[in-house]
């Protein structure tokens, strides 16, 4: 049983958090799925419906997945000092980190990503890459795995990252029927994002 600890935070993506929940959640033996913010309550994602964490980043869990999602919110959490160094400490602690979309930004700004392999949403690319100068950006990618620590391209890119994560963590019929019970047609070439072309980064 893997503890997976999903921060949220104001402005946060829902389709990032929640795509990805789906699936582990459908594991229940094998992950335990918890919301952490920074204040714990009721947040507003960027699509102003509210998720409720009962968890705060002052509990100092250690959790065995750190979870990151993007969403307009990471233009103010770069900035967030006391955010930043629990997300540093708790993929220090982690079994595996991933985030989706502009989460890898934190994990850039908190300096998870130095001189590592990663990913982000094309269409903020450019900005993403301004939060980790020694971070090898890949704009050519649905989801990175550098190790131990998955990024994915934006917003529905985290859903198959994250059955890249299942199947790196239970195999790959695992993921595949996960993927089934989902009825969702997963993007399994890792290497290919279309939408690389379609904001003109290759």
């Amino acid at each position: 049983m893997r503890r997976i600890g999903a921060l949220i935070f104001p402005g946060f993506e829902l389709l990032d958090v929640f795509g990805p929940m789906e699936m582990f959640g459908l594991l229940t033996d094998d992950f335990q799925l918890e919301l952490v913010a920074e204040t714990p309550g009721p947040i507003s994602s960027n699509q102003q419906l509210k998720a409720y964490a009962e968890h705060s980043i002052d509990d100092e869990t250690a959790y065995d997945i750190l979870f990151v999602p993007g969403g307009a919110g990471t233009r103010h959490e770069i900035g967030n000092h006391r955010l930043l160094d629990w997300i540093s400490r708790s993929a220090e602690i982690a079994e595996y980190t991933l985030s989706v979309c502009t989460g890898s930004a934190l994990l850039a700004k908190a300096g998870v990503l130095n001189n590592r392999r990663a990913t982000t949403n094309k269409a903020a690319f450019s900005w993403v890459r301004e939060q980790g100068p020694n971070v090898d950006w890949v704009a050519q990618a649905r989801w990175v795995e550098d190790g131990t620590i998955l990024t994915s391209s934006g917003v529905s890119a985290g859903m198959d990252m994250t059955l890249g994560a299942i199947a790196l963590m239970h195999g790959q019929d695992r993921a595949e029927q996960v993927a089934t019970w989902c009825e969702y047609s997963w993007h399994r070439d890792k290497t290919r994002d279309p939408f690389a072309h379609v904001h003109r980064l290759v």
